[in-house]
């Protein structure tokens, strides 16, 4: 009998964009948000024992998924990183200019271009603005994690994204 696997991701945009590519591949992982990567070592603990865990995260948390799984043993898949975060994976892979296509889309350009006119913003990069305008906005962050993963053709996705769901469905 195989062991049920785990998605684990830090919120809940993470947890849309893998279930985003989950539904174009067919699949239906169990991804759970933690609420925070620091809330990693009580879902490992509570999940490894019956558990296969697979999971994303940022670079700059390295060490809280080090120290978090330390204690769930062999259960532990494969976690990939994310240079900075998703977001800015899914940024880089569609590009500034197509990313600003899939605001407008969905009628956030005009709000985008507000922020870039702020003093601060205006001597960041577009990729910088566009990071911090998916942060900004309540409920964004999670609604584009969806966005932007449907917006990338297949060979477009973020390779930690590629190999968790890889992972997660894996038997």
């Amino acid at each position: 009998m195989a062991v049920p696997t785990v998605v684990l991701v830090e919120g809940e945009s993470d947890a849309e964009a893998v279930r985003a590519l989950a539904e174009r591949r067919r699949a239906s992982p169990d991804v759970r948000a933690m609420g925070g990567i620091t809330n990693l070592a009580r879902y490992a603990a509570e999940l490894a024992p019956t558990h296969r865990l697979v999971g994303l995260y940022d670079a700059a948390e390295e060490r809280y998924v080090v120290g978090g799984l330390a204690r769930a043993g062999p259960t532990t898949a494969g976690f990939h990183r994310c240079e900075r975060d998703l977001e800015d994976e899914l940024i880089r892979a569609l590009g500034a200019e197509r990313v600003q296509e899939v605001l407008a889309a969905h009628g956030d350009l005009e709000p985008f271009r507000v922020l870039q006119r702020q003093p601060v913003q205006r001597t960041w990069s577009v990729e910088e603005q566009l990071h911090r305008f998916f942060g900004a906005g309540s409920g964004r962050k999670v609604r584009y994690g969806r966005m932007l993963v449907d917006a990338l053709a297949d060979d477009e996705v973020p390779a930690p994204l590629v190999a968790v769901l890889a992972d997660a469905l894996a038997t």
